[in-house]
Parts: C-alpha cells; structure tokens; sequence
C-alpha cells in the first residue's frame, strides 16, 4: 500500500486557489468539504493510492485495473491520487446497470455524483464525479465534440474584470497539474451548442462525490483518462 508523499500532496492541493477562479469554478461549502489529509508523525499525509478491487464481472468484460501512483503523461508528470480519500461508492467500478441507453452512452447521475459508461450485456463501467451544486448542475442531453488533452484553461472577460490578476492568462493557462481542466477534457454541445459544460480532470482530487463546482463534472484525473481513452467525439451524454 503505497503512501502518497508530503511533496506529491502539497503540489497537488496548491492549486485550489486557481481552482477557485475556473471557468468550472470550485464553490464548495465548508460544511461538505473534505478536509485535507491529516500527516501521520514522520509527516506522511494519511492517504494511499489503493482503490477498491474491481468486480468479478470486469475480467470477462476487457475491464482491467489500473493505477492511481505517480506516472508520466505526454509532457507531464501526472501526480498520484489518493484513492483512500475518496469513499468507495465514487472508486472506478464494473457494475450490473439495466438500461435502455445503447453501450458507449455516457450517463450522468447527479444525485449519486456517479458517471456511468454503458457496457453491453447488462453492465457499466462506473466511476465517481463531483458535480455542481443545487442551481448548478448540468441537467439534458448532449454530446462529446471535442477532446483535449492537458487542456489550456482560458477565462472569461467577465472573470478577467473581476479578478485583474487573471489578465495574464487571458490568452491561456497552459496545461499542467495546477491547471483547474486536470489531464483530460471532453467538451460538451447540447442542441449543436458549446454551453461552457466539460467533463475533466481535477488536482482536487478529495472534493469527488461532493457538490462543489459550478457545472462542470470533475472526475479524479486517472479516471478521466481511463474514460477519455474509450469515447471518441460524438459519444452522447445523458443526465439522469
């Protein structure tokens, strides 16, 4: 069981200020936030990057484990998540899902803060998200139309006026682990229209299962790539 170090952590859990001016802005209420991790006596936080084993129904179905440690990605070295941290109900799972929706539909349950990709036979290939909160969520149908990997994170004019210190990323914040949009990005059009609406990575990796952001569906950055690496542009998205 692998500990996730002070180093690793703290350069993840920096980048919540920026995470507080995204366009997928974070709005969490202390009252639901995680806390941060506590560190054990040699200053160790308490977290590891063990997830929950998946079910028996995985194998059969080409659903294999996969990491959550420190590893390389293209140009950037995509930080270790602490798994421990987040609750089992939100771990990356193979589940019996009956539903009328075709397999490679991606469906959205904003009350279980869980995403589902439709399997066939009866399955789903399940993992947790964070969503917004009550006012917030983003609620229809729509579709993938474009991916981005590291994606830039641009804010908006309004955002600029507000907050002037964002005006040096008026042409974009590259990509990279403090980036708000995380490793992966699938952007989302309902009715041919791009409406700001995203499913992404986050460094804020305990807040998943909570409703914290303004709309946009956060998934831990290992398994926004897992899902990034199954949906092509044009895969339907469904909240239900």
């Amino acid at each position: 069981m692998k500990f996730i170090s002070r180093r690793g952590f703290l350069m993840t859990a920096s980048s919540a200020s920026l995470l507080a001016v995204a366009g997928c802005q974070t709005t969490t209420d202390p009252q639901t936030t995680t806390d941060a991790p506590r560190y054990t006596a040699d200053g160790r936080p308490i977290a590891t990057t063990r997830a929950e084993p998946l079910s028996p129904h995985a194998a059969r179905l080409g659903i294999t484990p996969i990491s959550y440690e420190e590893r390389p990605d293209g140009a950037h070295t995509l930080p270790a998540t602490g798994m421990s941290l987040i609750p089992p109900q939100f771990h990356r799972q193979v589940v019996e899902y009956q539903t009328a929706h075709r397999p490679g539909t991606i469906l959205v349950s904003n009350s279980q803060r869980q995403l589902f990709l439709v399997l066939p036979d009866g399955f789903a290939l399940r993992y947790g998200i964070a969503v917004g909160r009550e006012g917030r969520t983003w609620r229809g149908s729509g579709a993938i139309y474009r991916r981005a990997e590291w994606p830039t994170w641009t804010p908006t004019p309004r955002m600029i006026r507000e907050d002037r210190s964002l005006a040096r990323f008026a042409g974009g914040m590259p990509g990279g682990v403090r980036n708000p949009l995380g490793a992966r990005a699938l952007y989302l059009q309902s009715g041919g229209v791009d409406r700001g609406y995203r499913i992404h990575g986050t460094p804020e990796y305990w807040l998943i299962g909570q409703y914290v952001s303004s709309g946009c569906i956060r998934m831990v950055n290992h398994d926004v790539i897992d899902l990034y690496q199954r949906v092509p542009n044009g895969t339907r998205v469904v909240t239900i």
